[in-house]
């Protein structure tokens, strides 16, 4: 099934914000079997969400704080303000020329209609779930991939395994040359960070002058890489929450619950493609989130990742015992709390707590759970320990905040930093 993503519409630009034409539009792309993701107009009836249990739809409209709010002109009979919204809240976000002017510096069209095409860079554990739950729900994606996943992938289709939801997504569009695609409206950057420079040159062929970019790497350095290679119009920031790994070529396996993507802009606006966006994940079935401070979002990821995927790498066992043992478990906390400092020290808004939060978090977690870098350590591939406790280290140093115990663990690593040591 594609899908149709009818994107913010303005009364000055586009025929969508009449309410009867935006009725016609859904009425005839219903009628070809087509769903509708998301639409919006400035009538109080703009954001079409698809039913999870049927071929329905609700109709509301987005207020500037990404609420959706239900419209009782369309029949239904959920106040508005139960939600938080005006009745012109809708109207009054999407009619305002500031918003619009952003939006086209961006490179995206107000009034967009048609499929959102998306490559995904980097079809491992993190981009392969995501982008084949993107694709079972209707946006059309492109993977890139290499060796044995690349050809499994072509052969077989690629299987997600494990949760209560596993599906083969048989029919992907799938390469190892960007060239074959084109320009796209957003690449999705998943590879381990080590190939991040490699990916962002192989990747220009996917990038148009009004293609969004953006990163769902490990670590609060990304987008500085992103940065250097593209320009920062181009960029929205991103947060990926998955336990996945590719379980043999073709099928990745999630190995647990937790499954969530974080997007916004860098400036905390809430932009038409950051909404669109969020409305194709949500198509999908994916637990999207738009936020207003990405750069604390990704910080907030940052001090859990540091802290699990030190430990666990470096002791070589999930969590679970890592949490229960008195000396490991304070190590696991310290760890934290060298990451939270070093934050707060750069001007994010972390809690002076949020250390002794996420280790209440880990204790909530599945004892199994274990770090990406964990993973590649037992493989024999190159470790992200450079931008993680490594990361962390030069921050403080920008800052003047001593990081001794991710100090040691950078050191403790990095003589496997480069992949497995052949003697």
């Amino acid at each position: 099934m594609t899908v149709t993503v009818l994107a913010l519409g303005h009364a000055e630009t586009d025929t969508t914000s009449d309410g009867q034409a935006l009725q016609d539009e859904i009425d005839t792309a219903r009628s070809r079997r087509i769903s509708v993701v998301a639409a919006a107009g400035n009538d109080g009836g703009g954001v079409q969400w698809p039913a999870r249990d049927g071929p329905g739809f609700a109709v509301g409209a987005s207020d500037g704080n990404g609420n959706f709010c239900p419209s009782a002109s369309r029949g239904l009979t959920l106040d508005p303000s139960a939600l938080g919204c005006g009745d012109d809240s809708a109207s009054r976000a999407l009619r305002g020329s500031d918003r619009r002017e952003r939006d086209a510096r961006r490179g995206f069209k107000p009034g967009f209609i048609g499929v959102m095409k998306v490559a995904v860079v980097g079809s491992g554990g993190l981009g392969g779930y995501f982008g084949a739950l993107l694709a079972r729900g209707g946006t059309e994606v492109s993977f890139i991939a290499r060796g044995a996943h690349l050809d499994a992938m072509r052969r077989h289709g690629l299987r997600i395994e494990g949760g209560a939801d596993p599906f083969v997504l048989e029919d992907v569009r799938v390469t190892d040359d960007p060239g074959e695609l084109g320009p796209v409206d957003l690449v999705m950057v998943c590879v381990k960070l080590w190939d991040t420079e490699a990916a962002l040159e192989q990747l220009r062929p996917l990038v148009g002058p009004e293609t969004t970019l953006v990163s769902f790497q490990n670590g609060v350095l990304k987008d500085s890489l992103l940065r250097a290679a593209y320009d920062e119009s181009q960029l929205i920031g991103g947060v990926a929450y998955v336990a996945s790994t590719v379980l043999r070529p073709g099928v990745i396996t999630r190995t647990g619950p937790l499954q969530r993507l974080v997007v916004g802009e860098f400036d905390g606006d809430r932009s038409g493609r950051v909404e669109a966006f969020h409305a194709a994940c949500m198509a999908g079935g994916i637990d999207a989130e738009m936020s207003d401070d990405i750069r604390r979002a990704s910080w907030e990821k940052f001090v859990f990742l540091v802290g699990l995927s030190a430990t666990t790498t470096t002791m070589r066992v999930p969590v679970g015992p890592i949490r229960s043992n008195p000396q490991s478990r304070a190590f696991l906390l310290d760890l934290m709390r060298e990451v939270v400092a070093v934050g707060r020290a750069q001007g994010v808004p972390l809690p002076e707590d949020y250390a002794e939060r996420r280790l209440e978090f880990a204790d909530g977690v599945s004892p199994e759970m274990t770090s990406s870098m964990h993973h590649d350590l037992e493989r024999g591939n190159p470790l992200e320990v450079r931008w993680l406790s490594g990361g962390v280290v030069d921050l403080g140093k920008e800052v003047g905040v001593d990081t001794p115990l991710n100090r040691a663990v950078a050191d403790i690593l990095s003589v496997h930093a480069n992949g497995r040591i052949d003697h």
